[in-house]
């Protein structure tokens, strides 16, 4: 997973200056627009990128003519800043009426008043009904609340080269760990310049490692945090993590490429990418890239489900972000009504531009969803006992600390300093001694 902080593709910067915000206090939360009665909202993005930005500027233009009198600013600060800039305008508790809420700021934000609680109204909304189930329940915080409605979700998938896996003699992808390392170790032909499997090594790379153990302990995971299995044990004390780990790291040994130790996310992508790998565990961004791709063609590639372990099942680590109103605005009906519209077919639209898994019901049906590269993600959003979403723990203080302990411990069993049953013990010991403070 590429994960910076949760939302991938939402590198680069706003159409809009920061410096944007500064007078955004007197034309919005609190101004009731024109004197002919007109309301204007003022809307702050995330995760901006310019291309998305317009997305979501045609879809206002959208709303604003549905909708006469209720006029929206769009506010696009750049991304690395833009959670600071939010939390600065919240709690100046002006110059915001509708904002970008991420699964990473929801609580905080909550936590601390900022958020309009939109239950009442969200139950009143007949199109809440037709979110699919996942919208729905991501939709309610752990206090029950509702503070945001999701875009949209992400999660992973397995892209594969069609030509490659028959050509090796298989029917059809690999559905599990095991069958996956069968067939690039098969296919894994250096003399060719071809590999197995685009193996992430670098930054991140405990990522991946994580979701083998969570698909081998799906019997027993707890879903709440999946770095525990109901027992309250830890995922990496759990008997079937061995045969995960083991497993895992033979694909580095059998079916990668030894350059591969250090790949991280642009690394794995452009090994797939330039046709040189046949595997690719990624999120669904890399669809748009690889659909770009002058290496290999459409037809000699698409995805399948997330791979699952002797369980039967795959674990999905539910990442999302969506639109919430400010509780400091003063135009909460009209900010709420702007949520709905951007709720409903507009978020199909949003969707399908950048890449998220949709959150309506009738988007499982859209051809753009059904067939090709997409497939797949439906396929496990209408599975939902199988492909089991989970919450990791991402939202501890320690998160950090942990990544970068966890990466370099994967990268001393590639170089064989470190043995996978040791690897278990120490993030098992970790995160006991973590959970007891």
């Amino acid at each position: 997973m590429k994960r910076r902080s949760f939302l991938l593709g939402a590198a680069g910067l706003a159409t809009a200056s920061v410096s944007g915000l500064a007078g955004c206090g007197g034309s919005s939360s609190g101004s009731g627009g024109s004197a002919g009665g007109d309301v204007t909202l003022q809307m702050v993005e995330s995760l901006t990128n310019p291309a998305r930005s317009q997305v979501l500027k045609k879809l206002l233009a959208d709303f604003e003519a549905a909708n006469p009198g209720i006029k929206v600013q769009l506010v696009s600060p750049p991304t690395e800043q833009a959670d600071q800039k939010i939390q600065q305008m919240l709690q100046a508790g002006n110059g915001v009426d509708v904002l970008e809420v991420r699964d990473l700021t929801v609580g905080p934000f909550a936590n601390n008043g900022w958020l309009y609680d939109m239950t009442d109204d969200v139950q009143k909304w007949a199109g809440f009904s037709d979110l699919t189930a996942q919208a729905q329940k991501y939709a309610k915080h752990s206090d029950g609340k509702i503070y945001f409605v999701p875009y949209g979700f992400y999660g992973l998938s397995l892209f594969y080269r069609k030509d490659l896996v028959t050509e090796a003699g298989f029917s059809g992808p690999p559905k599990t760990w095991d069958e996956l390392l069968e067939q690039a170790a098969k296919i894994q032909d250096p003399s060719r310049n071809r590999y197995g499997y685009a193996f992430r090594g670098g930054k991140n790379g405990n990522g991946n490692v994580v979701a083998a153990i969570e698909a081998y302990v799906g019997d027993s995971i707890d879903r709440e945090n999946a770095f525990k299995i109901k027992s309250g044990q830890s995922i990496f004390a759990a008997p079937e993590a061995q045969a995960a780990v083991d497993t895992y790291f033979d694909l580095f040994k059998r079916a990668s490429p030894p350059s591969s130790v250090a790949w991280g996310y642009p690394e794995m992508v452009e090994g797939f990418n330039n046709g040189s790998t046949a595997f690719l565990l990624q999120d669904p961004e890399v669809i748009a890239t690889v659909s770009a791709s002058k290496s290999i063609t459409t037809d000699q590639w698409t995805t399948a489900p997330l791979l699952t372990g002797p369980s039967g099942k795959a674990a999905q680590p539910v990442a999302t972000a969506g639109w919430g109103v400010a509780k400091a605005s003063k135009n909460a009906a009209a900010a709420v009504k702007l949520v709905e519209f951007l709720s409903g077919d507009a978020s199909t639209t949003f969707a399908k531009e950048n890449s998220l898994v949709p959150i309506k019901k009738t988007a499982g049906k859209d051809a753009f969803y059904t067939t090709g590269p997409w497939a797949s993600y439906v396929t496990m959003t209408e599975n939902p006992d199988t492909y089991l979403t989970v919450v990791q723990p991402r939202g501890v203080s320690w998160w950090t600390e942990w990544s970068t302990k966890s990466d370099t411990q994967v990268q001393q069993v590639l170089i064989g300093k470190l043995s996978t049953t040791d690897l278990l013990k120490s993030w098992d010991a970790y995160w006991t001694e973590k959970w007891k403070g």
